[in-house]
């Protein structure tokens, strides 16, 4: 096993120096490192270099630096005499993982149920989903229930997410969306999150959520546990 993962290591390098050369349309094949079929058969990285070499940049720009997370958390509500309830949801739920479109959906309610609302939303990131710093216009469907009024239509906004690590594990994004815009019952949502693994398939998240309508100011406080897939 050591000797095919050394194997495997040198032939990444010596790829990477030949396609650096002038004939760069060529591809290496096990016979021109002359490895042993043992050593071919247990690495899937010399297989798949000696049938096409990637374009190991445009992987890394194109693989998204964030992932799925499934959450699970408890919430305060402090504009309602702090009461308290339940929150679930998922973030950035990938269709295909080389598509920028992902979708979110979040649910929140207090035990006894005064003060509850509902989101779905779909985002597209213009930026290719390598990069550590993205933006995402967001359009989708948002209901709210309050103790003395309801609110519920069309939801358009933005979110500015900041992925410190490639592999998702801690995230920071600003999030702003208004329903029923320029309508009589418009209603602005602004929701600030950060979270960090503890463990590679687990994170801890918080978040704070302002809702602002002629209605009512409201507010929010999350903590979560998610789930990396």
């Amino acid at each position: 096993m050591i000797k095919a993962l050394s194997a495997s290591i040198l032939f990444n390098f010596g790829a990477i120096a030949y396609l650096s050369s002038p004939a760069m349309a060529q591809t290496l094949t096990p016979d021109q490192l002359e490895l042993s079929p043992e050593i071919i058969e247990h690495s899937p990285v010399i297989q798949r270099w000696s049938e096409e070499a990637p374009n190991v940049l445009e992987d890394i720009r194109h693989d998204p630096s964030f992932t799925t997370r499934w959450r699970v958390g408890y919430s305060t509500f402090p504009s309602n005499d702090d009461r308290s309830g339940i929150s679930v949801g998922v973030e950035d739920l990938f269709i295909k993982r080389t598509l920028p479109l992902t979708f979110s959906a979040e649910g929140h309610t207090t035990f006894d149920g005064d003060r509850s609302n509902f989101a779905a939303r779909a985002n597209y990131y213009l930026f290719p989903l390598g990069n550590r710093l993205n933006f995402a216009p967001t359009l989708g469907y948002h209901t709210f229930s309050g103790e003395s009024y309801d609110r519920d239509g069309l939801e358009v906004g933005g979110k500015i997410q900041l992925n410190l690590s490639r592999s998702g594990a801690s995230t920071i994004s600003l999030s702003q969306q208004f329903v029923n815009l320029s309508g009589d019952e418009e209603m602005g949502i602004t929701t600030l999150g950060v979270g960090y693994a503890f463990a590679r398939h687990l994170r801890l998240a918080t978040e704070i959520q302002k809702h602002n309508s002629t209605a009512a100011k409201e507010s929010r406080v999350g903590i979560f546990l998610e789930v990396l897939p």
